[in-house]
């Protein structure tokens, strides 16, 4: 899992065959790193670069809008005149994008900005491996379920914690139109038809069909397997580096960094085109 591109330049215009390359190094590894863009990259460009991976979808969050631009997340822990420019602590926990919605997150891309002298790496863990890995008499027992979703870290709901997932306002969870949504928990990859885990950390808090305390026991039990570290590669930023990950194939995780360090990252989310299948 993982692979590092270079030569690639996205302030100049992409070639199809150069980005369908692209596309299929993403689906082979699952996490790709493009780096050292020049500093010249504008909105625009990062913007017309991850809509060739699907639709990018605008987050809840929308307090930490890019400014001009709604489909860029500002992820930042700098304040500006007291107030924070972004969103500092998102996705402190193992998850996968916008798993809370009905039609959940393709590809997700960062464009490091500032970059802290110690810490905000991203942590990714591949979830068709930890599958393809686990005995034949648990994948017969796990195909077919389905995970129950909502919008959080269902393992820290601590208001004052750091690695819980950033609370929505009454407006923002009105226009989310807060609900329960059904996930397969083993999903088919929409491109290559690999099997995965599929959102076993993070949103899901129940499997359907099963007691309540057996299912999330089920579920922590997937996610401690398939989170072990031969698992997972970690994204360490410089300057300029565009970091994109396949959702349905990772579950990813940020990590702390320390406040009095500059962090600034832009993020752009794209949505899948139709409903995970099993």
């Amino acid at each position: 899992m993982g692979a590092e591109l270079f030569g690639v330049d996205l302030t100049q215009p992409l070639g199809d065959a150069t980005f369908a390359e692209i596309r299929e190094t993403l689906h082979r590894h699952h996490v790709i790193v493009l780096r050292g863009q020049p500093a010249s990259l504008s909105p625009e460009r990062f913007l017309d670069f991850a809509g060739r991976f699907g639709r990018p979808e605008p987050h809840v969050l929308d307090q930490f809008h890019h400014p001009t631009h709604p489909d860029i997340l500002i992820l930042s822990n700098v304040q500006k005149d007291g107030k924070p420019i972004g969103l500092a602590d998102g996705g402190t926990y193992w998850h996968t994008d916008y798993s809370y919605f009905d039609v959940p997150a393709r590809a997700t891309l960062l464009y490091s900005i500032q970059v802290p002298k110690v810490g905000g790496d991203t942590l990714f863990s591949d979830q068709e491996q930890a599958y393809a890995d686990l005995p034949e008499a648990t994948k017969r027992r796990i195909d077919g379920l389905v995970t129950l979703n909502l919008y959080g870290n269902r393992d820290d709901l601590a208001p004052e914690s750091r690695t819980i997932a950033y609370p929505l306002t009454e407006d923002q969870k009105a226009k989310r139109s807060i609900a329960v949504i059904r996930h397969p928990l083993v999903r088919r990859h929409p491109h290559t038809g690999r099997k995965a885990l599929y959102s076993v950390s993070g949103t899901s808090f129940a499997i359907e069909g099963m007691p309540d305390d057996e299912g999330l026991a089920l579920l922590r039990e997937l996610a401690e397997h398939s989170t072990q570290p031969r698992y997972q590669y970690r994204v360490s930023y410089g300057v300029g580096d565009v970091v994109a990950w396949d959702n349905a194939s990772v579950l990813h995780s940020a990590t702390l960094t320390d406040p009095r360090y500059a962090r600034t990252l832009w993020r752009v989310t794209t949505k899948e085109v139709q409903r995970p299948v099993a």
